[in-house]
């Protein structure tokens, strides 16, 4: 499985997939990183899942293997994580001899074929089988011989892996057979989690709100607001009215300290202009650009490429996100 490949096929369907094939991405990735030995990870992806859409997490183990697979590495690790709470819980030893069960059955490449016909179960019994390479591993609990075989597929099926029970202690463990790395699940999750975000926006409701959320995110403190008289000589300076949104936050917090992945804001005193273009922080990578009758935020980027926003509010939403993510 090469990774940048899962990772950006995995949030392009977040973000614009149904949302059945958004479920399953999700429910897929959560899986991913258990059976890497990333459960924290799994764990706050599951649970910023259901915050932000609202739906059962049973939707993320609404099948037999999958079901099976989380009540392994439940059992593996020695305990249920809360979201886990909305999981039927399982006899494992009778689920242990149903996937051994599935993991012996040869498959047909007429099956399902004839489903519903009154001739599916003779053409089922007639059909030669073949072996299934994956599935004898599993069933010999022959890790390295899975991880051979799933290296190159883009979505390798850990739920029949994590099912397996003689390997799930191993996986919990870190066994990671797709050799994900120590990073690379916290990385997954995060843009995963901001993805859902982007999704499903929600957040403050005003933008004093907005601004203190940002900060306590941070863990700093608000600068002193923006007078009136200091807005009042900045625009007249500049020679225009700033724009309304960003006006109010400078009457919240006259710019704000620089964090990690974001530039300083600059105060009202330090603001300057190049035609229509405000340049609002330090370095000079968040503007504010005017086009007609609006004003528009862009963060530029000359690795990735610059991102504009509807609005300095849409800015901070997005930033806002993005350390909601990470925390």
């Amino acid at each position: 499985m090469q990774r940048d490949d899962y990772l950006e096929t995995a949030v392009r369907d977040v973000l614009t997939a149904d949302e059945a094939a958004a479920d399953r991405r999700i429910g897929h990735a959560a899986l991913l990183l258990a059976t890497a030995g990333a459960s924290d990870a799994a764990d706050r992806l599951v649970t910023q899942w259901h915050a932000v859409t609202g739906r059962p997490t049973s939707v993320l183990a609404d099948d037999a293997v999958r079901a099976r697979a989380w009540a392994m590495l439940f059992e593996a690790r020695g305990d249920r994580p809360q979201w886990a709470d909305a999981l039927v819980p399982l006899d494992l030893d009778a689920e242990e001899q149903a996937h051994q069960a599935f993991l012996a059955r040869r498959a047909s490449d007429l099956d399902g074929l004839f489903d519903g016909s009154p001739v599916a179960g003779a053409v089922s019994a007639i059909a030669p089988k073949r072996p299934d390479p994956v599935r004898d591993a599993l069933a010999a609990a022959d890790l390295d011989a899975w991880a051979a075989l799933a290296e190159n597929h883009p979505n390798p099926d850990v739920a029949t892996l994590a099912a397996t029970r003689p390997l799930a202690a191993r996986l919990v463990e870190g066994a990671d057979p797709l050799d994900l790395g120590k990073e690379w699940p916290d990385q997954c999750a995060g843009a995963l989690i901001a993805a859902l975000r982007e999704r499903h926006p929600t957040g403050p409701a005003s933008l004093p709100d907005l601004v203190a959320a940002i900060l306590r995110l941070r863990g700093q403190r608000a600068p002193a607001p923006a007078s009136p008289a200091d807005l009042a000589a900045t625009e007249q300076r500049l020679g225009f009215r700033l724009p309304d949104d960003y006006r109010e936050f400078l009457t919240l917090a006259d710019g704000l300290p620089a964090d990690v992945v974001f530039p300083r804001l600059l105060p009202a005193r330090e603001l300057r202009a190049d035609g229509t273009v405000l340049i609002v922080s330090d370095p000079a990578t968040v503007l504010l650009t005017h086009t007609g009758d609006s004003w528009r935020a862009v963060e530029v980027d000359l690795t990735y490429g610059s991102t504009a926003y509807d609005s300095f509010r849409a800015l901070l939403e997005h930033h806002r996100r993005l350390l909601e993510a990470s925390a």
